[in-house]
């Protein structure tokens, strides 16, 4: 395939998956200014093997292709980042400032209880829920993205979800109200 038609193709990867990439950047490193750097070292990397992977691909979607790239990337920003720690869920408290009308408060002191609890997890049973809630991706999709079998998978995300159930009824039984 000759570099024009490579160039239209990705372009056209870019547009189909730049905001999946960016939530689950975002999802992953909890603040915006991460999440964009993020996802644009998860594209410049896409690029320089854009041409292996369509032909390996086989036509497949290569959606869980890029989350694993930036699965990777996250990792060693973490690995980086363990050096000197801090905690980029914390920036993310801004999220609770998006909405403002009195009947989502409930919803949001929720969703504060779940991205608490979400942070608790194993990585690879965050990452699973991050792919499959935030971004709406089958199994099949997540164990591409992870490198695991579809069975692994499958338990991964069940575990994940009853550990974090166990957290969220356990931080919300011991509140008031």
């Amino acid at each position: 395939m000759d570099k024009a038609r490579l160039d239209e193709e990705f372009s056209e990867l870019y547009r189909r998956h730049l905001r999946d990439v960016y939530s689950y950047a975002y999802y992953r490193v909890g603040n915006h200014h991460d999440a964009e750097d993020l996802t644009e070292q998860t594209f410049l990397q896409a690029y320089r093997h854009f041409g292996r992977a369509l032909a390996e691909s086989d036509g497949r979607p290569l959606r869980p292709w890029l989350i694993r790239i930036a699965h990777n990337l996250a990792a060693n920003l973490y690995r980086d980042r363990s050096r000197k720690p801090q905690t980029a869920i914390e920036d993310s408290e801004t999220l609770s400032d998006i909405h403002t009308t009195e009947d989502l408060v409930e919803g949001r002191d929720e969703l504060a209880r779940i991205l608490e609890a979400v942070k608790d997890l194993p990585d690879d049973r965050r990452e699973a829920l991050i792919m499959r809630f935030a971004l709406d991706m089958d199994n099949r999709e997540i164990a591409r993205a992870m490198g695991r079998s579809d069975g692994a998978t499958k338990v991964l995300l069940h575990r994940a979800i009853r550990q974090l159930e166990g957290i969220v009824a356990t931080s919300h039984g011991g509140r008031d109200g």
